[in-house]
């Protein structure tokens, strides 16, 4: 393993250069994309092993970056409870449990669009038939097996708190120095 140590100045002119991926299979997320372009947030469109947005740092050979280093962290975006209910489903438990075991590899939070997801779970405002305590139970289950967060937010904040995410995870990976 190389190590590199930047200065301030080289660590955020790499930064300039951090790329969102974008899973090829993420729907709906016209806000999300909408906000990384207005803030000139580079995007890559690319089938992820898990999760639906992840991050890149592009090859840069003048700070010694031979090639592409893709993050090892990823984020999981869900509109709603009524999705994650959706997810729990007999029929689809096994491809939402199959990629919580593919994220494993890396670090991975999932962000729900729904500031008040905790009361709406505790008071079941929720479509399904899903019982509040068995839910709760199976979420909390799934976090402490598979070591991630459930992060509510408003879907304004959403784009603002996926790029953040990566950009700090980014700066800590470099300031570190290990490629």
């Amino acid at each position: 393993m190389i190590h590199y140590f930047y200065s301030d100045t080289e660590i955020n002119k790499i930064l300039k250069t951090l790329t969102i991926v974008v899973d090829t299979r993420e729907q709906v997320n016209g806000h999300i994309l909408d906000y990384l372009r207005q803030k000139d947030v580079p995007i890559k469109i690319k089938k992820l092993d898990y999760g639906d947005y992840s991050a890149m740092l592009p090859a840069n050979e003048e700070f010694g970056i031979l090639r592409d280093i893709y993050l090892e962290s990823a984020v999981e975006r869900k509109a709603s409870i009524d999705e994650i209910c959706g997810n729990l489903q007999k029929d689809t438990q096994t491809a939402f449990e199959n990629e919580l075991i593919r994220s494993q590899k890396g670090k991975f939070v999932l962000f729900v669009e729904q500031p008040d997801f905790d009361e709406r779970l505790s008071q079941a405002k929720y479509r399904s038939r899903y019982d509040p305590k068995a839910l709760k139970g199976r979420l909390e289950s799934f976090k402490a097996k598979y070591n991630f967060e459930i992060c509510p937010m408003s879907k304004k904040m959403i784009g603002h708190n996926i790029y953040h995410r990566f950009y700090y995870q980014a700066k800590h990976y470099l300031k570190r120095g290990a490629f």
